[in-house]
Protein backbone atom coordinates (compact mmCIF):
# COMPACT_ATOMS: atom_id res chain seq x y z
CA UNK A 1 0.00 0.00 0.00
CA UNK A 2 1.34 3.67 -0.87
CA UNK A 3 2.64 5.15 1.92
CA UNK A 4 1.02 8.71 2.71
CA UNK A 5 2.73 11.85 1.28
CA UNK A 6 3.10 13.61 4.66
CA UNK A 7 4.05 10.25 6.51
CA UNK A 8 7.04 10.07 3.77
CA UNK A 9 7.47 14.09 4.95
CA UNK A 10 7.78 13.32 8.68
CA UNK A 11 10.17 10.05 8.17
CA UNK A 12 12.56 12.55 5.99
CA UNK A 13 12.65 15.32 8.42
CA UNK A 14 13.38 12.86 11.50
CA UNK A 15 15.75 11.24 9.76
CA UNK A 16 17.26 15.10 9.18
CA UNK A 17 17.12 15.76 12.65
CA UNK A 18 18.69 12.51 14.23
CA UNK A 19 21.17 12.77 12.04
CA UNK A 20 21.91 16.36 13.12
CA UNK A 21 22.31 15.36 16.52
CA UNK A 22 23.88 12.28 16.34
CA UNK A 23 27.14 12.44 17.40
CA UNK A 24 30.29 12.35 14.89
CA UNK A 25 32.48 9.53 15.00
CA UNK A 26 35.88 10.53 16.32
CA UNK A 27 38.78 10.56 13.73
CA UNK A 28 42.11 8.89 13.77
CA UNK A 29 43.51 12.74 13.44
CA UNK A 30 40.96 13.92 16.08
CA UNK A 31 42.64 10.77 18.14
CA UNK A 32 45.70 11.59 17.35
CA UNK A 33 45.69 15.23 18.68
CA UNK A 34 44.55 14.26 22.02
CA UNK A 35 47.06 11.40 22.57
CA UNK A 36 49.83 13.80 21.63
CA UNK A 37 48.72 15.86 24.23
CA UNK A 38 48.03 13.19 27.07
CA UNK A 39 51.61 11.80 26.11
CA UNK A 40 53.36 15.33 26.85
CA UNK A 41 50.94 15.37 30.05
CA UNK A 42 51.84 11.96 31.26
CA UNK A 43 55.73 12.46 30.32
CA UNK A 44 55.37 16.41 32.53
CA UNK A 45 53.86 14.01 35.15
CA UNK A 46 56.28 11.47 35.17
CA UNK A 47 59.58 14.54 35.84
CA UNK A 48 57.07 16.56 38.05
CA UNK A 49 55.58 14.01 40.51
CA UNK A 50 59.09 12.46 41.47
CA UNK A 51 59.24 9.72 38.30
CA UNK A 52 56.68 6.98 39.73
CA UNK A 53 56.53 4.04 37.65
CA UNK A 54 52.71 4.05 37.29
CA UNK A 55 53.09 7.93 35.32
CA UNK A 56 55.69 6.37 32.93
CA UNK A 57 54.09 3.24 32.16
CA UNK A 58 50.80 5.56 31.92
CA UNK A 59 53.36 7.67 29.21
CA UNK A 60 53.89 4.44 27.21
CA UNK A 61 50.48 3.70 27.06
CA UNK A 62 49.84 7.03 25.46
CA UNK A 63 52.33 6.65 22.86
CA UNK A 64 50.85 3.40 21.92
CA UNK A 65 47.20 4.83 21.62
CA UNK A 66 49.06 7.92 19.68
CA UNK A 67 51.11 5.81 17.23
CA UNK A 68 48.43 3.14 16.21
CA UNK A 69 45.97 6.64 15.17
CA UNK A 70 49.04 8.26 13.40
CA UNK A 71 49.37 4.23 11.52
CA UNK A 72 45.33 4.04 11.34
CA UNK A 73 45.47 7.01 8.74
CA UNK A 74 45.83 5.87 4.94
CA UNK A 75 46.50 9.15 3.98
CA UNK A 76 48.71 10.42 6.54
CA UNK A 77 51.18 12.78 4.96
CA UNK A 78 55.12 12.50 5.26
CA UNK A 79 55.64 15.62 6.82
CA UNK A 80 53.29 13.99 9.95
CA UNK A 81 54.71 10.87 10.24
CA UNK A 82 58.02 12.46 10.82
CA UNK A 83 56.30 15.10 13.40
CA UNK A 84 55.34 11.87 14.96
CA UNK A 85 58.42 10.07 15.40
CA UNK A 86 60.11 13.67 16.35
CA UNK A 87 57.58 13.77 18.73
CA UNK A 88 57.43 10.36 20.09
CA UNK A 89 61.43 10.38 20.45
CA UNK A 90 61.58 13.49 22.04
CA UNK A 91 59.41 12.00 25.21
CA UNK A 92 61.39 9.56 25.59
CA UNK A 93 64.50 11.04 25.50
CA UNK A 94 63.25 13.34 28.08
CA UNK A 95 62.13 10.37 30.64
CA UNK A 96 65.49 9.20 29.92
CA UNK A 97 66.94 11.98 31.52
CA UNK A 98 68.66 12.23 35.40
CA UNK A 99 66.52 13.45 38.00
CA UNK A 100 67.39 16.55 38.88
CA UNK A 101 66.92 19.94 36.90
CA UNK A 102 70.29 20.22 35.68
CA UNK A 103 70.01 16.65 33.96
CA UNK A 104 67.23 18.65 31.27
CA UNK A 105 69.19 20.59 28.89
CA UNK A 106 68.75 24.21 28.69
CA UNK A 107 66.05 24.64 26.11
CA UNK A 108 65.00 20.78 26.20
CA UNK A 109 61.75 21.80 27.48
CA UNK A 110 60.92 24.65 24.34
CA UNK A 111 62.03 22.17 22.33
CA UNK A 112 59.69 19.76 23.36
CA UNK A 113 56.80 22.22 23.02
CA UNK A 114 58.13 22.62 19.48
CA UNK A 115 57.93 19.40 19.09
CA UNK A 116 54.10 19.36 20.20
CA UNK A 117 52.69 22.32 18.28
CA UNK A 118 54.49 20.74 14.76
CA UNK A 119 53.00 17.35 15.37
CA UNK A 120 49.16 19.08 16.27
CA UNK A 121 49.67 21.42 13.45
CA UNK A 122 50.57 18.67 10.23
CA UNK A 123 47.01 17.11 11.99
CA UNK A 124 45.17 19.95 11.91
CA UNK A 125 46.51 20.61 8.56
CA UNK A 126 45.07 17.32 7.28
CA UNK A 127 41.78 17.48 9.63
CA UNK A 128 40.39 20.45 7.23
CA UNK A 129 37.54 22.31 8.65
CA UNK A 130 35.93 20.38 11.35
CA UNK A 131 36.75 22.09 13.94
CA UNK A 132 33.77 21.09 16.67
CA UNK A 133 36.29 17.64 16.61
CA UNK A 134 39.02 19.49 18.31
CA UNK A 135 37.30 20.49 21.30
CA UNK A 136 38.41 17.53 23.61
CA UNK A 137 42.01 18.44 22.38
CA UNK A 138 41.77 21.99 22.99
CA UNK A 139 41.27 21.08 26.67
CA UNK A 140 44.15 18.50 26.32
CA UNK A 141 46.35 21.23 24.69
CA UNK A 142 45.32 23.36 27.76
CA UNK A 143 46.13 20.76 30.32
CA UNK A 144 49.50 20.39 28.44
CA UNK A 145 50.09 24.37 29.31
CA UNK A 146 49.08 24.70 33.56
CA UNK A 147 50.96 21.08 33.83
CA UNK A 148 53.74 22.98 32.38
CA UNK A 149 53.53 26.10 34.44
CA UNK A 150 52.82 24.10 37.66
CA UNK A 151 56.05 21.69 36.99
CA UNK A 152 58.87 23.48 34.35
CA UNK A 153 57.64 26.82 33.81
CA UNK A 154 55.38 28.18 30.85
CA UNK A 155 54.66 26.58 27.73
CA UNK A 156 55.33 28.56 24.55
CA UNK A 157 51.52 28.31 22.35
CA UNK A 158 52.22 28.96 18.54
CA UNK A 159 52.48 32.54 18.09
CA UNK A 160 52.13 32.24 14.56
CA UNK A 161 48.61 31.05 14.85
CA UNK A 162 46.72 33.12 17.20
CA UNK A 163 43.51 31.77 15.15
CA UNK A 164 43.27 28.27 16.29
CA UNK A 165 43.73 26.72 19.16
CA UNK A 166 47.55 26.38 18.88
CA UNK A 167 48.25 29.73 19.50
CA UNK A 168 45.71 30.26 22.65
CA UNK A 169 45.87 30.37 26.00
CA UNK A 170 43.33 29.74 28.74
CA UNK A 171 42.26 33.24 27.74
CA UNK A 172 40.61 32.46 24.54
CA UNK A 173 40.26 29.23 24.92
CA UNK A 174 38.35 28.30 28.17
CA UNK A 175 35.62 31.25 26.26
CA UNK A 176 35.49 29.21 22.90
CA UNK A 177 35.06 25.87 24.76
CA UNK A 178 32.01 27.15 26.87
CA UNK A 179 30.43 28.10 23.46
CA UNK A 180 31.16 25.05 21.93
CA UNK A 181 29.63 23.43 24.80
CA UNK A 182 26.75 26.10 25.14
CA UNK A 183 26.29 24.83 21.79
CA UNK A 184 25.69 21.51 21.61
CA UNK A 185 23.01 21.69 24.59
CA UNK A 186 21.14 24.17 22.30
CA UNK A 187 21.52 20.86 19.79
CA UNK A 188 20.02 19.18 22.32
CA UNK A 189 22.62 16.83 22.45
CA UNK A 190 21.44 13.81 25.16
CA UNK A 191 25.06 13.37 26.32
CA UNK A 192 26.53 16.60 27.18
CA UNK A 193 25.00 16.64 30.79
CA UNK A 194 27.87 15.13 32.16
CA UNK A 195 30.11 16.29 29.76
CA UNK A 196 29.07 20.13 30.61
CA UNK A 197 29.32 19.18 35.09
CA UNK A 198 32.85 18.11 34.39
CA UNK A 199 33.96 20.99 32.17
CA UNK A 200 32.53 23.06 34.81
CA UNK A 201 34.59 22.09 37.21
CA UNK A 202 37.61 21.72 35.42
CA UNK A 203 37.63 25.45 34.36
CA UNK A 204 37.86 26.87 37.66
CA UNK A 205 41.38 25.87 37.74
CA UNK A 206 42.12 26.62 34.08
CA UNK A 207 40.96 30.16 34.26
CA UNK A 208 43.45 30.08 37.17
CA UNK A 209 46.40 29.40 35.41
CA UNK A 210 47.48 33.07 35.35
CA UNK A 211 48.92 32.98 31.95
CA UNK A 212 49.02 36.57 31.30
CA UNK A 213 51.77 37.22 34.32
CA UNK A 214 55.60 36.14 34.14
CA UNK A 215 55.65 34.37 36.85
CA UNK A 216 54.55 31.30 37.80
CA UNK A 217 51.96 31.92 40.66
CA UNK A 218 48.43 31.32 39.76
CA UNK A 219 46.06 34.55 39.65
CA UNK A 220 44.28 33.63 42.95
CA UNK A 221 47.59 32.81 44.34
CA UNK A 222 46.55 29.34 45.51
CA UNK A 223 48.84 26.23 44.69
CA UNK A 224 48.44 24.50 41.42
CA UNK A 225 46.43 21.10 41.00
CA UNK A 226 47.94 20.06 38.05
CA UNK A 227 47.18 15.87 38.87
CA UNK A 228 43.15 17.02 39.55
CA UNK A 229 43.34 18.91 36.30
CA UNK A 230 45.18 15.61 34.43
CA UNK A 231 42.61 13.59 35.84
CA UNK A 232 39.58 15.84 35.23
CA UNK A 233 40.99 16.64 31.38
CA UNK A 234 40.99 12.92 31.16
CA UNK A 235 37.78 12.07 32.12
CA UNK A 236 36.06 14.80 29.30
CA UNK A 237 37.62 13.78 26.80
CA UNK A 238 36.90 9.92 27.12
CA UNK A 239 33.49 11.00 27.67
CA UNK A 240 33.77 12.81 24.13
CA UNK A 241 35.17 9.70 22.96
CA UNK A 242 32.65 7.76 23.93
CA UNK A 243 30.19 9.75 23.05
CA UNK A 244 31.45 9.92 19.42
CA UNK A 245 31.10 6.12 19.46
Amino acid sequence: MARPLWLGMIIAVAGCVSGLLAPAQASPLENAQIYANRATSSFLLYRGEGFQQAHLTRLEQDIGQLDAAVQSLATASPDLRLKHQELVALLREGAAFGHTEDDVPWGWPSKLAKSLRDFLTASREQQGGDTQAELPAKVEYLAVQYLSRAYIGSFETAREQPDTYLGQDERKLVPAIDEQIRQLEIDGDPLIAKLKARWDFLKSALTDMNSGSNGFNSASGRPFAPIMVDRHTRGLSDQWMARAQ
